[in-house]
């Protein structure tokens, strides 16, 4: 699509917009119902899809991203009614004979670019959310995930009208296109790098953002912890979609006294959850493309393996792979991984811990597998991230009834269920003011008699 044809698209939205016709609460839960039963339907497409674009299986592609989408499907048609509704509120004495309330009104014409690694879930989420608020919403998918994008491109097109929800294929130009246009929000997923030019974009035309981006994720596991059980949640949450996770573990800060015990447990649960040869296993996915793979390789060359570090050109498989002894000054910790490698750092006291995670950039989570509630208590209030686990891995996203988002380097605002209806809905405060009394105290000319009842009022 050209940037004749997205500007005309927005044109066409921000009129469609304005005849009103998304206020209606039938309207939307019918747009909800007509993407839900969209998406059954393509339901087998959308498995072969992951399948080649990431190496998905069946299993992973239904529990990290299908069914994912379903939940909030049906979380927000069970309580859009909720949402939707005026909330009266109390008025202070000095505004008497006055009704006060707060009105949800959806933003307008939103823009939504997601990214690979979790294609569908990371497109269809947000849209729930920016539907059920009652805004157009003009989709662009990442051009990295094709065959998922094309398999979106169906289920939008065969669901809404362009001039409701429609959606943008292509890659770099396409997106420069969408980003010189004004959007009254603009909901963004992706690197810290293309963030930073979303927001620069977007501060051209004052539009607000939503952006849910990275960093290097903390997972501690102090000497109180269940090895074997923290071990097999750091596997699963960290080897995930081949590590393609933003909230996957980036990096082990392990307690030097368990150390040895740890990572025991860390090789047998690699071997259990994916065997001793997991390049030959169907059900382990691969990394996006080559450009990416290649990262990673160097990545390797560059670092101590410990465990794992086996790689396969022609499939873009890279093995679970553990890295130790591993220090801040080594390479894989200059920047978010994202991929298979597991860096493992020791420290003697928690104390260690704490200042060393705040002087980096702001994780997007942060996980700490401990039975010391004092040690819980002090990371989770001192150390600043998004959201975070105790004792598990990545799982706090995968809920309607928390907000998801990062802070600072690791994004800007969040969503999914009641927060994500938020982030697309403007609230309006309203007074209701009666016509039928009219308190003189407020109008000129003033006295000292009209001061002291105003103070009296407004103490």
């Amino acid at each position: 699509m050209n940037e004749f044809d997205i500007n005309n698209l927005v044109t066409k939205q921000r009129k469609f917009f304005q005849t009103g016709k998304t206020l209606s609460l039938n309207f939307r839960i019918q747009a909800l119902q007509t993407l839900h039963a969209s998406i059954q339907l393509h339901e087998d497409d959308l498995y072969q899809a992951l399948y080649k674009d990431l190496g998905k299986s069946p299993s992973e592609s239904y529990m990290c991203e299908i069914g994912l989408v379903y939940s909030e499907l049906h979380y927000m048609l069970k309580h859009i009614k909720i949402f939707s509704k005026e909330k009266k509120v109390r008025t202070p004495i000095s505004q008497a004979i006055s009704k006060s309330y707060i009105k949800p009104t959806p933003k307008g014409n939103v823009l939504i670019m997601s990214p690979w690694n979790y294609p569908f879930l990371l497109t269809m989420d947000p849209l729930i959310d920016a539907i059920a608020a009652g805004n157009t919403v003009i989709l662009k998918p990442s051009a990295y995930a094709p065959y998922t994008a094309k398999v979106i491109e169906c289920i939008i097109k065969e669901s809404f009208p362009q001039k409701y929800v429609g959606i943008v294929m292509g890659g770099r130009k396409e997106n420069q296109s969408l980003l010189s246009q004004k959007f009254n929000h603009i909901f963004f997923t992706g690197s810290q790098a293309v963030g930073k030019e979303v927001l620069k974009k977007a501060a051209k035309n004052l539009t607000p953002v939503t952006l849910e981006l990275g960093g290097k994720s903390p997972c501690i596991v102090d000497k109180t912890a269940n090895i074997k059980l923290a071990a097999k949640r750091i596997v699963f949450g960290k080897f995930l979609n081949c590590g393609q996770t933003c909230v996957a573990p980036d990096y082990i800060y392990c307690d030097q006294s368990i150390i040895n015990e740890f990572i025991e447990a860390l090789i047998k649960e690699i071997q259990k959850q994916f065997s001793s040869q997991p390049l030959q296993n169907k059900l382990y996915g691969k990394i996006i493309n080559e450009k990416h793979y290649n990262r990673l390789c160097n990545l390797l060359n560059e670092n101590p393996i410990l465990y794992g570090g086996k790689t396969e050109t022609s499939t873009l498989k890279i093995e679970p792979t553990i890295l130790y002894p591993c220090t801040w000054d080594h390479t894989i910790m200059k920047e978010e991984i994202f991929g298979p490698l597991l860096p493992i750092l020791t420290y003697s006291s928690i104390d260690e811990v704490i200042p060393s995670i705040n002087n980096h950039p702001t994780p997007l989570a942060l996980y700490i597998f401990s039975n010391n509630k004092k040690i819980i208590d002090t990371i989770t209030s001192a150390c600043p991230y998004g959201g975070g686990c105790i004792n598990d891995t990545v799982i706090h996203l995968a809920t309607p009834y928390m907000g998801f988002g990062g802070l600072q380097e690791s994004g800007i605002g969040s969503y999914h269920g009641k927060t994500g209806f938020d982030t697309f809905t403007h609230y309006k405060s309203i007074i209701d003011k009666k016509t039928w009394f009219d308190l003189p105290m407020r109008y000129q000319p003033y006295s000292k008699f009209r001061d002291t009842f105003i103070k009296f009022f407004l103490r």
